[in-house]
């Protein structure tokens, strides 16, 4: 679509919102051949590379709308003028820049013949400011949810409805769009789809991008997107991505010290039922069986590793109880039995001879497992890898945001096996520290 038609039918903007040039330049291509309309030079590209990158994009895809997001909140003027001159079609302000930064941003946004972007992420009342904007004859309104705030939950969908109702003017969506949310976003009125990590994060750009735009030509019924509960879906992404994923999202944290799968091959997600107990008594490890429900982890602090509190037979009443796995700091025994059942069991050791059931010990208290705090409730994640544990108030958020790491190294994997190397994919020599 030329930046000088009006819109004719429901656009698809893809944000790069990257900080790699030639990167930047690949996946638009890929992008624009899966269906993307305009593309936008994201505000961390627009930092790394300046208007480079504007004038970059725009000589490479000459008949689409670029779109600068200068997130401008003073000196709209001059900010308008060098994206204009560097080839953008739209400008982006922010919608808590002052109204006469965005007077100032439209008149010579007119002087220069292109269009201004009001991007709403963070304005404490968008209803009331979309009005504002709208009576200062803005182009387009962004309703948009930051990453930071996707991460925790918010959903621009609710907002974007209200302010569709309020104004008369074309409105842009953007916030964790996936192709399945496209279709709700069109049916809630925008007029444009602003998607990123969903498209430029996949490992494959152009048909993550024909998704999106089939969706957004033949959207799907609201009555038909229906989305798990809270607690099912962080199941079903900690079931998706790897620890290693999860523990890059917690800052490198997480991950319990010295506790090895005692299975190979078996994935374990759940919710923490913990147990504290002395060096080998397994009364309480096996009590626990029968306070779990479905679909918990076992978490269990036995302070040996040569004397072993768990065996096969409490692995098979964990099996009648479908308990996902155990985490034991300690040792095991009956390992041939274990294997047999295909129960995920992560410890310290394997042992042949086990301890008494003296009852000494506490169920679902906080204790110390692999030098990581756990308490009842917080979900449980082991693999290959090892065992991470994510606090239960904060496990949506590690979830959505390992799910954003397992997309963004699924694209670098596929640009590797182009014949890149990871250091030149990331260009890491340019962005080490003091160069």
């Amino acid at each position: 679509m030329d930046e000088g038609d009006q819109i004719n039918k429901i656009v698809l903007q893809v944000a790069l919102d990257l900080i790699e040039l030639d990167r930047a330049l690949k996946i638009a291509k890929e992008a624009v051949e899966g269906g993307a309309d305009w593309i936008e030079v994201g505000t961390p590209l627009i930092k790394s590379e300046g208007m480079n990158a504007v004038r970059a994009l725009k000589r490479e895809f000459p008949n689409r709308t670029i779109v600068a997001d200068m997130k401008t909140v003073d000196t709209g003027s001059l900010e308008v003028e060098m994206a204009a001159k560097a080839g953008a079609g739209v400008v982006m302000l922010l919608g808590t820049a002052d109204d006469s930064t965005i007077i100032e941003s439209i008149r010579t946004a007119h002087q220069y013949g292109v269009k201004i972007m009001i991007d709403l992420i963070s304005v404490p009342d968008p209803v009331q400011r979309s009005i504002e904007l709208a009576e200062l004859d803005v182009d387009y309104i962004n309703v948009h949810t930051g990453i930071d705030q996707q991460m925790v939950g918010v959903d621009p969908i609710n907002t974007l409805k209200q302010i569709c109702k309020e104004v008369d003017i074309p409105i842009a969506v953007a916030g964790g769009l996936d192709h399945r949310s496209a279709s709700s976003a069109v049916n809630s009125g925008a007029s444009v789809i602003i998607v990123g990590g969903n498209i430029i994060r996949s490992d494959n750009v152009t048909r993550s991008a024909s998704l999106v735009r089939a969706s957004i030509d033949s959207p799907i019924l609201d009555s038909e997107l229906k989305r798990p509960s809270l607690e099912k879906e962080i199941i079903e992404i900690f079931t998706e991505v790897s620890t290693p994923n999860i523990s890059d999202a917690m800052h490198r944290k997480g991950a319990m010290v010295g506790l090895n799968p005692m299975l190979k091959g078996v994935k374990m997600v759940g919710t923490a039922v913990t147990v504290k107990t002395m060096e080998g008594d397994w009364a309480k490890t096996v009590e626990a069986i029968d306070t779990a429900k479905k679909g918990n982890v076992l978490v269990i602090y036995n302070g040996s590793s040569d004397i072993a509190c768990w065996g096969g037979l409490a692995t098979l009443s964990c099996i009648n109880k479908e308990i996902s796995g155990v985490v034991i700091d300690g040792a095991v025994r009956d390992i041939d039995e274990i294997v047999k059942m295909n129960l995920p069991i992560f410890a310290k050791n394997c042992v042949p001879n086990a301890g008494d059931p003296k009852g000494f010990g506490e169920i679902n208290v906080e204790i110390v497992c692999g030098h990581q705090n756990v308490k009842h409730g917080d979900y449980i994640v082991g693999d290959d890898n090892g065992v991470v544990v994510i606090p239960k108030e904060i496990a949506y958020e590690v979830a959505r945001r390992a799910k954003e790491v397992e997309k963004t190294e699924k694209r670098i994997y596929d640009e590797i096996s182009k014949g890149n190397t990871l250091s030149q994919v990331l260009e890491l020599e340019k962005w080490e520290k003091y160069r």
